[in-house]
């Protein structure tokens, strides 16, 4: 549900996130609205980060689970890469999940999912992307980047309104191959950028085929050594008007320029653990 490279609208340090489209084909891009698009992909997200990260699952009945993650991102050239680790509970503690986000629009982002419990690093396969991450309200394409090439913009039939004070541009996504769809579960959606900072605060989306609609909102955001970064989100995916099933990512410590090694971004690393 996944602050972007490409664009990446939830992140997790990761990254958390949510890729936003449109039925494909219904209207031609626009250029002022693919222009505010590729402010949002340049904007800086700082380097060398870690962070400390609390998701809470929140079934229809209100049932709560608390995981508790460490996080850590580092680019690599135009490339970023990104791990976590579980670390509470007992039943999750050691899974460990490496992303390599390439810039390269012809190249497929790697994924790689550490389950302790088999003693075994599973790949996450492109056709796998759109299952849902860790029983969370996020699939495994959030966790990556998005490319603008793979989208036309247009701006909303409202073309901006005012979210907690603030002047937003509503944009429609509209995804330009049907490759796209399968991969990310996602087939239509529209997002809500910051106009002062270029940051994603809110959006909507549709998986079609499980009939759902997600709902992705940021509840927190603050400056951390001039990066603007989301410090608590929700994540509501619904079936007509009911939820069905809710995520919250909270964040913490979050620093960045810290001194990480490459050797960390590997499956060796992902399956020793912290």
């Amino acid at each position: 549900m996944h602050v972007y490279k490409k664009i990446n609208i939830l992140s997790l340090g990761v990254v958390m996130f949510l890729t936003l489209l449109t039925t494909a084909g219904l209207a031609a891009d626009d250029p002022e609205a693919r222009a505010i698009m590729q402010k949002v992909e340049g904007r800086d997200e700082g380097d060398h980060r870690t962070a400390d990260m609390e998701m809470i699952l929140i079934d229809k009945r209100g049932k709560q689970r608390l995981r508790k993650i460490r996080s850590f991102r580092m680019d690599q050239g135009a490339d970023t890469y990104s791990l976590m680790f579980f670390l509470h509970p007992a039943d999750v503690k050691d899974t460990g999940f490496l992303t390599y986000d390439y810039d390269d629009p012809d190249r497929d982002d790697d994924q790689w999912l550490y389950l302790p419990a088999l003693h075994k690093t599973k790949r996450i396969a492109s056709s796998d992307k759109s299952g849902s991450f860790m029983g969370s309200d996020l699939n495994y394409s959030d966790m990556t980047s998005r490319d603008l090439q793979d989208y036309d913009y247009t701006f909303y039939k409202e073309k901006q309104k005012v979210i907690d004070g603030h002047k937003v541009w509503i944009i429609q996504s509209r995804p330009r191959s049907k490759a796209v769809i399968e991969e990310t579960g996602y087939t239509k959606g529209i997002l809500f950028v910051r106009q002062d900072n270029h940051v994603v605060v809110r959006s909507v989306s549709w998986e079609e085929k499980a009939g759902y609609t997600k709902w992705m909102q940021i509840n927190r955001l603050e400056r951390i050594d001039g990066i603007w970064v989301a410090l608590d989100m929700q994540v509501i995916r619904r079936k007509g008007k009911q939820m069905v099933h809710k995520t919250i990512l909270r964040f913490d410590n979050v620093r960045f320029n810290q001194d990480l090694e490459d050797a960390l971004f590997t499956t060796r690393r992902l399956e020793k653990g912290l």
